[in-house]
């Protein structure tokens, strides 16, 4: 930092050290959580945590609003609250004449440990690994390769326990069913199977119906419907067929796009969300499989969806522990209560990420009409991710970058550089504190959104990372790629 940048800082400090603020504690949608405040500048995090508590207190109106006892984090001007106000207002040359908005947000109640080195490099696959999925709970992992077989791997011993064999054509998508009952795969043999994963056996033979190969997997919300049964397949034909998992018949199919799908979203809204080659999102009833709404806007192939609900959808009734009720009403239950915490009483928010460069972020249950349109990638983008919380999310592209926005704005935040290759895929700690990335360069790196910088690079991969996941408990993550070798990483 030159001498001039420091004497500003500090003359910045001076000025707004000098008087109190009057500031406003708001949640993220602008709703003040009480009056406008006289505070001294030097009020950091503790502070501000104590003040929000007595304020929440004085508003609840249920007995049961625990919202006084969760720990938050705090913004201002996007920037996040680690020292006092002063210094935060000073680095983003905030104006002090007008009332300071600080943004309140919870935080998870448990903190995930950044993964520091690979713990196991096991091979199996005699192909390319194309997909990594950890199940809901976090103590299952399955890999979907080139060689036509998934495989699920033994986390305590580091070693594979089924190899399931079946589909006569590469594995280009896994999916576990949020109850972890059902693993489903689709693949280049135009077909979908089911698996048992408690003992690697097929659920009957494949199913049958797609024209083309099976793109991507999604399972219905535990939230909407317990035990998890339907769940719904996109294939290159262009179709998007629901399926029941127990009677394994097709349900309906859905067709109105009329290039290959890449993306599959099955929503909590009763909603499905399709992205295509024909550039164009369409909204699907889950209940009967007709069209809601078409979203239109990139001029290029859409490749890839986020649903600001994502992570309480795909863990369903377990907890960070990957603990889930006894009963099935009170897994129901659960995952509703985890679903509604996660969207807070407002609309799912989805972002599509396009060939285009660009992105559109939408309220696709209320308009077709998108909230943002967000533009800086210089090249295609392969990934959008929204954090467990919905605070952030990420993005991945070919320009080797990824990039950072604001969850609930779609303001742009941050660029994260450091690798050489094409950024393949995304991963986010189960906690929101921590983002992963896969790319061409073989190497895995881990960033810190808060920090903005670079926390861990991981490489170990001989050829490029196609796949990443971070388990949902947050322990361990594994990658694969090229080299055909799985990879566990730990702290």
């Amino acid at each position: 930092m030159s001498a001039a940048n420091k004497r500003a800082r500090t003359d910045a400090t001076t000025t707004t050290s000098d008087v109190n603020l009057i500031a406003q504690l708001v949640d993220v949608e602008g709703t003040p959580a009480g009056p406008e405040l006289d505070l001294p500048p030097d009020v950091g995090v503790k502070e501000l945590q104590s003040l929000l508590r007595e304020l929440l207190r004085a508003s609840a109106t249920d007995e049961d609003d625990d919202r006084a006892t969760l720990p938050y984090a705090f913004y201002v001007d996007g920037e996040e609250v680690t020292g006092d106000l002063a210094t935060t207002i000073a680095e983003r040359k905030i104006s002090v004449e007008q009332v300071l908005k600080i943004v309140f947000q919870p935080q998870s109640v448990f903190r995930v440990r950044a993964v520091t080195r690979c713990s196991a490099a096991i091979a199996g696959h005699a192909e390319a690994v194309l997909s990594v999925a950890f199940s809901s709970d976090g103590k299952n992992l399955a890999s979907g390769s080139g060689d036509s077989t998934i495989r699920l791997w033994n986390l305590d011993s580091q070693a594979p326990k089924f190899t399931l064999k079946g589909h006569t054509n590469w594995v280009l998508c896994i999916a576990w069913s949020s109850d972890n009952v059902f693993l489903a795969s689709g693949g280049m043999d135009s077909t979908v199977r089911l698996w048992d994963p408690t003992t690697g056996e097929a659920r009957g033979g494949p199913l049958k119906g797609h024209k083309k190969h099976v793109t991507a997997l999604a399972w219905e919300p535990a939230h909407v419907a317990y035990p998890v049964v339907r769940f719904c397949s996109a294939s290159a034909d262009g179709s998007v067929r629901v399926w029941d998992a127990v009677r394994r018949v097709c349900l309906f199919t859905m067709s109105a796009h009329t290039k290959a799908i890449a993306s599959v979203k099955w929503g909590g809204e009763g909603l499905i969300y399709t992205a295509s080659r024909d550039t164009t999102i369409f909204v699907w009833d889950a209940t009967d499989g007709k069209v809601v709404r078409q979203l239109k806007g990139h001029a290029h192939w859409v490749n890839s969806l986020a649903l600001s609900t994502e992570y309480a959808l795909r863990t369903g009734p377990y907890d960070h522990t990957g603990k889930k009720p006894e009963s099935d009403a009170q897994a129901k239950a659960q995952a509703l209560q985890r679903y509604k915490a996660a969207t807070g009483g407002k609309p799912e928010r989805l972002i599509s990420g396009s060939d285009d460069f660009t992105m559109f972020m939408w309220e696709p249950s209320t308009s077709k009409i998108p909230l943002q349109r967000l533009t800086g990638h210089q090249q295609l983008i392969n990934h959008v991710l929204f954090s467990p919380d919905g605070r952030y999310f990420a993005s991945a592209s070919f320009d080797k970058g990824v990039k950072l926005w604001d969850g609930h704005s779609g303001k742009f935040i941050h660029s994260f550089r450091g690798h050489v290759g094409a950024v393949y895929q995304l991963a986010w700690s189960a906690d929101s504190r921590l983002l992963m990335s896969a790319s061409k360069d073989s190497t895995m790196k881990v960033w810190d959104p808060r920090l903005k910088k670079l926390k861990e690079d991981l490489p170990g991969h001989a050829d490029e990372v196609y796949a990443v996941d971070w388990s949902p408990i947050g322990n361990k993550a594994a990658s694969g790629g090229k080299d055909k070798m799985l990879r566990l990483w730990m702290h």
